[in-house]
């Protein structure tokens, strides 16, 4: 990484709103919080949760730039602009903050749709961004918090699930990775 803590800490202030900055920094307690559980570096995890949302405020058009120019994005990322601010987070955490760790960036990338098969990190910092407690709303992050008390898959399941009912619930589009992930969390 070449920039300092205060830096990026700056960066962020500047470039999100005052509730997505809450809302990145109970992500990133609550990633070093199941870091600590899982066994996994704590302070890794907790920047990895503080960046993860650093392009979720940037205007669509500038988003759309960065797709455009510098990604590839899966056939699942397509499916709903609103996740797109996960690979162009990973993208600034590259280019803005310096960031080479490919487990950080990977972690970015996946945090909103996820894959099948995410590492135990990924896990990490996609559960921590539903269930961090500053922002989220207690009825939301309970269920999944009692069931990591079984397995980091237990919780992932029932994200899944309750994202799935949502989606129908609102009669929008599923990609097929949210249900390729449901079916392999099942197995």
């Amino acid at each position: 990484m070449t920039c300092t803590l205060e830096y990026i800490n700056n960066w962020l202030k500047a470039n999100l709103t005052q509730e997505r900055y809450a809302h990145s920094l109970g992500t990133a307690e609550c990633a070093r919080e199941l870091a600590e559980r899982f066994g996994l570096d704590k302070e890794k995890a907790y920047f990895t949760g503080l960046i993860h949302d650093c392009a979720k405020c940037l205007p669509k058009d500038e988003t759309q730039n960065i797709i455009k120019n510098n990604l590839k994005l899966e056939e699942g990322e397509l499916c709903s602009p609103k996740t797109h601010h996960a690979p162009v987070g990973a993208f600034i955490a590259k280019k803005e903050f310096g960031v080479n760790d490919e487990e950080i960036l990977s972690a970015i990338r996946w945090h909103t749709i996820g894959k099948v098969n995410m590492t135990t990190f990924e896990k990490i910092i996609f559960l921590a961004d539903k269930i961090e407690t500053r922002t989220r709303p207690s009825e939301i992050y309970l269920p999944i918090r009692e069931a990591l008390n079984t397995s980091l898959d237990s919780a992932l399941l029932l994200c899944y699930k309750n994202t799935i009912k949502s989606l129908v619930d609102r009669e929008l589009r599923i990609c097929t990775a949210t249900i390729d992930i449901y079916n392999s969390l099942l197995k």
